[in-house]
């Protein structure tokens, strides 16, 4: 498809409620939308870095500069057919994958729409509807933790993750493992711990958890190799993963028994599909992460989330547990099986709000 015009939008949008992690709290959360314009069509995408460099070291600020410096004057104006002509025409930029990410997402809702088929149906998913859980921050105190987890409980999640640091691990899980112990419940240390200071995380091993998810550095994979000998919970590589390349080599060094295929992380949809297929034969479960999309990115991650070896909960959650707003006029909603139907409609079947883009958005830029 020819890209005559692309528009790219840095968002910033309320939260319902602050987010904290092991890198920081945030009560407003940054994005870059993709609005790729060929043929009479339009394509969206969204690029899932945030404001600040903590979970990656893309911003929105990167992500502009990269795209438009260096990405996307390798694209306007041509005809690109389809995510392997895409990632081929990128190839020499290195890095960068969540704004690589956000204009392939743009690409596949482009290529849907033409030829009449949803996200779902061109990457091969076959799930009505996908498991999903939530993803609790840190807050001020544990009890406030146990009582904010029952609310969600309460709404309909099944499966409960919590994020941990360095003293607000341990304690804190046994507090929402009393409370609730029949709950699916899985922690995420978001890099905080060194194998040095990992020993701490032993007794989580008595609490049933499903997985604990990246407690080493962003970039390690053989020292996660050394701690899962030492855990019986599986661990689950995240930030580790940036390709499937990477995959390969957790997998063949036993660095981790699970793997969450966060689209944006490993450079798109297309590369977090290579995954999933390298992952099930191997009998590795896989699970799709969030990162506070909107509605458009959230329904690119239903859409992988439908394929066969993501036989966990993912990261996806209803519409409102982050927005009163969105950027979309469908706002997806929990089932009360613990699932979020996954759009059938063209591409990624959804329709854009430009009012509520522009409202949002605090710049823009046009190439064509």
């Amino acid at each position: 498809m020819k890209f005559e015009k692309i528009t790219l939008y840095p968002l910033k949008m309320p939260l319902v409620s602050h987010f904290e992690t092991s890198f920081g709290r945030i009560y407003d959360r940054e994005c870059v939308l993709v609005k790729i314009e060929s043929e009479g069509l339009v394509g969206w995408g969204e690029c899932a870095a945030d404001r600040d460099p903590g979970y990656s070291y893309e911003t929105t600020g990167t992500t502009l500069h990269i795209l438009q410096d260096f990405a996307l004057p390798l694209l306007v104006g041509q005809d690109v057919t389809d995510a392997a002509d895409f990632q081929r025409r990128i190839s020499q930029i290195r890095g960068h994958h969540l704004a690589k990410a956000g204009v392939e997402m743009a690409l596949w809702d482009l290529l849907g729409k033409r030829d009449g088929k949803s996200l779902q149906q061109m990457l091969g998913g076959t799930k009505k509807a996908v498991d999903v859980g939530v993803s609790v921050g840190l807050q001020d105190a544990t009890e406030i933790l146990v009582k904010t987890v029952g609310k969600f409980i309460e709404t309909g999640y099944r499966r409960i993750k919590i994020k941990i640091k360095p003293g607000r691990d341990v304690s804190e899980a046994e507090a929402v493992r009393r409370a609730f112990p029949e709950i699916k419940l899985q922690v995420d240390a978001n890099s905080a711990y060194s194998l040095e200071t990992a020993d701490i995380l032993k007794p989580l091993d008595d609490l049933n958890l499903l997985l604990i998810e990246q407690p080493l550095f962003e970039d390690d994979i053989w020292d996660h190799h050394k701690l899962q000998k030492q855990l019986r919970t599986p661990i689950c590589l995240d930030e580790s993963i940036i390709s499937p390349r990477h995959a390969r080599y957790a997998l063949e060094m036993e660095s981790c028994r699970i793997i969450n295929i966060k689209p944006g992380r490993v450079g798109g949809l297309s590369q977090g599909k290579e995954i999933h297929d390298m992952c099930l034969p191997a009998g590795i479960p896989v699970w799709c992460g969030g990162m506070l999309e909107t509605g458009i990115g959230r329904a690119s991650n239903l859409a992988i989330a439908s394929l066969p070896g993501f036989s966990l909960p993912g990261d996806i959650s209803a519409s409102d547990r982050y927005y009163r707003k969105d950027v979309t006029h469908e706002r997806f909603s929990l089932n009360t099986d613990s699932t979020i139907n996954v759009p059938t409609g063209p591409g990624l079947g959804v329709n854009v709000d430009e009012d509520a883009v522009e409202q949002f958005a605090f710049g823009k830029v046009e190439l064509q």
